[in-house]
């Protein structure tokens, strides 16, 4: 759900300053699109995060086929600790940015850009504080959007690994709670994948600015921005398409609805009809062969008369 909102705001946003060179909401926009495209980050780590562990507790748990479903009270609680976590660690990006304008020496024409400068009006404590994350932003970014969810997960998946392997040579468990374990931890493993390799061009373009910003030009700055909003965008367009593809009753509750939806219910109404007329049809014709239907216990029979 958040994917979804990054895509209908902040895309917009972006082409529309990329096409007119002017930007869209102004200042409030310089504000919102960085603090929600933080939080989309912070969401997918700590996501991730709960996931390694779920699956932990899946394979360390002595009755782990008699699992009992998890209560939607509980998951929405562990939802919103991520979702209010997430927003509070992104809160400084609302301060840390602003509008700013220049005219290019050629053409002339003024063109809006969003700058990474604390505003001089903040009170004295807040702008230290602001000062103090943007110094440190480069490895914060690093060590928790980016190593944080990688190694939690990799160090989830191979103690489940072990544990599992130990299992198996004492006791062998259901074939078909093995394979949704297995399902469920290959697509865990598929969103550490893509969200590493999408997360990965940000930060070394971030290492890059902060050690070398001075001796590149503004159109270089810019293009490095637009690639990592582009890769992020790919992000949360392909996590979606990778959940519903490996995750299969989510795939195929969500083809449910999206037949339900653009078909109408009555085509499978009508289906189901004729499939019940046919195998109506099919037990009258078979039960040809007998005296009495099916349903009716047959008479007892006298020992030595025929069948």
């Amino acid at each position: 759900f958040w994917d979804f909102l990054i895509l209908f705001f902040c895309l917009p946003v972006v082409i529309f300053n990329e096409i007119t060179k002017k930007r869209l909401l102004g200042d409030v926009s310089c504000r919102i699109l960085p603090f929600m495209e933080v939080s989309s980050l912070g969401v997918t780590t700590f996501s991730l995060c709960a996931l390694g562990i779920d699956r932990f507790h899946a394979a360390t748990s002595p009755q782990a086929s008699a699992r009992p479903i998890e209560q939607c009270q509980s998951i929405i609680a562990k939802l919103a600790v991520i979702w209010l976590g997430s927003m509070t660690l992104s809160v400084p990006e609302i301060l840390l940015w602003q509008l700013a304008q220049d005219t290019s020496p050629v053409s002339g024409i003024v063109t809006e850009y969003c700058t990474m400068k604390p505003s001089s009006n903040l009170p004295e404590s807040v702008y230290s504080l602001v000062l103090t994350y943007q110094n440190a932003r480069m490895w914060w970014y690093f060590g928790c959007y980016f190593c944080l969810p990688i190694l939690f997960t990799v160090s989830c998946q191979l103690v489940t690994q072990r544990i599992k392997g130990a299992e198996k040579k004492t006791e062998c468990r259901g074939t078909k709670h093995s394979q949704c374990e297995s399902h469920l931890n290959c697509t865990i493993i598929g969103l550490t994948i893509i969200y590493g390799l999408c997360t990965t061009p940000e930060n070394v373009c971030n290492i890059v600015v902060a050690y070398m910003s001075p001796d590149m030009s503004k159109q270089t700055l810019d293009l490095l921005n637009l690639i990592n909003q582009f890769f992020l965008f790919f992000k949360c367009s392909v996590t979606p398409v990778l959940l519903l593809c490996l995750c299969r009753p989510l795939g195929q509750a969500f083809m449910d609805c999206c037949c339900c939806c653009c078909e109408g219910c009555s085509p499978d109404t009508a289906s189901s009809e004729g499939s019940a007329d046919s195998k109506l049809k099919t037990e009258m014709s078979s039960s040809i062969f007998f005296d009495k239907p099916r349903e009716s216990p047959p008479p007892l029979l006298a020992l030595g008369t025929p069948c």
